[in-house]
């Protein structure tokens, strides 16, 4: 695994060039990190495909550790802005039609496969590095949980859901929506079309059914 090194703490942009250079530094690293993984990702690659120096690939993110979580983050942030997650209130459609709207959303891009990919090899390169697998959970699954526990947080507020558990009812959304599906298409099985809006419709019933409104 290439060695991880240590630095300063990673500063903020500031300049519009120096936002232009973060913004190519982490386009390149998530590129990178979801084509090859983490171990075979190298800041010296990195910094060559987004056309500057290991020194300012340096500056700006600390090391190759925040560089990993920096790119995690911002496809969690690619994955909300194509979720229909927004403050439960004056929202088009009832309820369950937003819930299935966003089981399709997740699971679409939950089924990509470059996420299917990098989830493999960051499953493998974990066994060697644990921090490698903490690390994407944190930045990863648990900031889209913890996105959607709040969104399930108002949605009850609003009157629309009966949830004491946000995360606890996230959590078993989440895992209904992809059902076996998500374990098929990770070992290379070919799904029958329709297949995932048939499991989601029904686990969306099932959902409120536990959590809806009386």
């Amino acid at each position: 695994m290439s060695t991880v090194r240590a630095s300063a703490a990673p500063r903020r942009p500031g300049r519009p060039s120096d936002r232009a250079k973060r913004a190519a530094i982490l386009e390149a690293a998530t590129r990178s990190f979801f084509r090859n993984g983490f171990a075979a990702t190298s800041i010296e690659q990195v910094a060559a495909e987004a056309g500057v120096s290991k020194v300012t690939v340096y500056n700006h993110f600390g090391d190759k550790r925040a560089l990993f979580t920096a790119a995690v983050h911002s496809e969690c942030d690619n994955m909300r802005e194509h979720l229909p997650i927004r403050d439960a209130g004056g929202e088009v459609g009832t309820i369950r039609e937003r819930l299935v709207a966003i089981g399709e959303a997740i699971v679409a891009f939950l089924s990509r496969p470059e996420m299917i990919q990098f989830e493999r090899r960051i499953a493998a390169e974990t066994e060697t590095d644990p921090e490698i697998g903490r690390a994407f959970l944190l930045a990863g699954p648990r900031r889209m949980r913890d996105a959607f526990s709040a969104y399930l947080e108002h949605a009850a507020a609003a009157g629309e859901l009966r949830i004491e558990d946000p995360a606890i009812a996230a959590e078993q959304f989440v895992s209904m929506c992809k059902g076996m599906g998500d374990l098929e298409r990770r070992f290379g099985a070919a799904l029958p079309g329709g297949q995932d809006r048939h499991r989601i419709e029904r686990a969306v019933d099932v959902f409120l059914s536990a959590y809806g409104p009386q």
